[in-house]
Formats: C-alpha cells, structure tokens, sequence
C-alpha cells in the first residue's frame, strides 16, 4: 500500500498552538520506495518570535527561534497550503504513485492523534481533511507500542530518537520534510523487523 508520510512543526503541544512547517512525501510499503521526488515542504506563515514568546515553552524557545522566524518572514498562508496541497494530489504524477480507494489518501506519521491530526482538522478544515484523506491512518507511534508488548523492539525505543538510533537511522531532525522522510525509513524498517518482504 502507498501512504503519505508527513510530519508538521509547531509552535508547541497546546491547542492554541500554531503549525509553522508541513513536510510530507510518499512511501510504498510493496516496492519499499520512498518517492523523495514527490515530496513536499512549506513553511506556514505566523506571528514573530518576539510576539509568541510569552506563551511559549521553553524547549520550543530554546530549540525553535530559527524556525519561527523563518515562519514568520516567508511562511505561506493555510489558504495558501490547501491550494497547494489539492494541486499536489490532482497532479498526474502523484494520481499515479497513490492507491486510490474513493480518491483519498492514507497518512503515516508519528503520534498523529495528539497534534498532528487535531491541529490540521482545525487549520485545513474537516471538510477538507474528509475529502482528501482516507479516516484510516497509520501511526508509526501506536504501531511501536505493539511490537515492545510482542517483545519486537526494546522498551526505550518508546523514545522517538532512541527508536530511530536503534534501527540505525540517525536522529530525530525536527524538521518537517526531514522528519516525514524519517518515518517513512523508520516504517520500512519495522516491516522488515517484522519479516515482510517486497513484493
């Protein structure tokens, strides 16, 4: 099956809290193909540093000023990003890559029920959320709790980062496009732990 694996920034974990960067770029769990020539990146246009930061928490001010401030000054509208997003999947190209079933696609990402999801229902809209997406998901997050309970993968790889060191890919970036990626080989990589083979 072909998912989009995705990842978003944001300006913290609270419901109030805004996206700043969406990245996301095609995966084909059959061929094992991660198509990075589909993929896609934006920054998402919010207030300065400056005007966030009283609300902000630490580790977003100590780890995502750079990032903010890139948001800020050439971030695009959520407006902007649905039009580019419908562009992206009434391409040929994309329409191609996709297992359509009733023209929605399938996301893969990480921990996607406690921002991801919420925080693109509420900016993109349900209707939009409905029409372009499957309400089937796959989160790496859940799918890793159920290989520790099986005795697949050690208890510490809860972690994100020490899941990701653990199967040899590196470290977390937090960045989008690089974390979207990053899911995708981390899926990959739990299939073959899980002895499935290409098709």
């Amino acid at each position: 099956m072909t998912y989009l694996s995705f990842d978003i920034e944001a300006t913290g974990l609270r419901e109030n809290d805004l996206i700043i960067e969406f990245g996301m770029v095609p995966v084909c769990s059959r061929s094992k193909k991660i198509f990075s020539s589909h993929s896609y990146h934006s920054y998402i246009k919010c207030p300065s540093f400056e005007k966030l930061k009283p609300n902000l928490d630490q580790w977003v001010i100590d780890n995502n000023k750079d990032l903010i401030t890139k948001s800020n000054k050439i971030g695009i509208s959520t407006e902007d990003l649905k039009s580019d997003l419908i562009n992206y999947f009434k391409s040929k190209e994309v329409k191609d890559i996709f297992d359509f079933p009733n023209n929605q696609i399938t996301l893969l990402g990480k921990s996607l029920n406690a921002i991801d999801l919420p925080f693109l229902n509420r900016d993109l809209g349900w209707e939009f959320m409905r029409e372009y997406f499957n309400h089937q998901v796959l989160d790496v997050s859940s799918l890793v709790l159920g290989m520790i309970d099986m005795g697949h993968l050690p208890e510490d790889c809860r972690s994100g980062s020490k899941l990701s060191n653990y199967l040899n890919l590196g470290e977390v970036d937090h960045t989008a496009l690089e974390d979207a990626i990053l899911t995708a080989k981390i899926y990959l990589k739990l299939l073959e732990i899980n002895g499935i083979k290409e098709a």
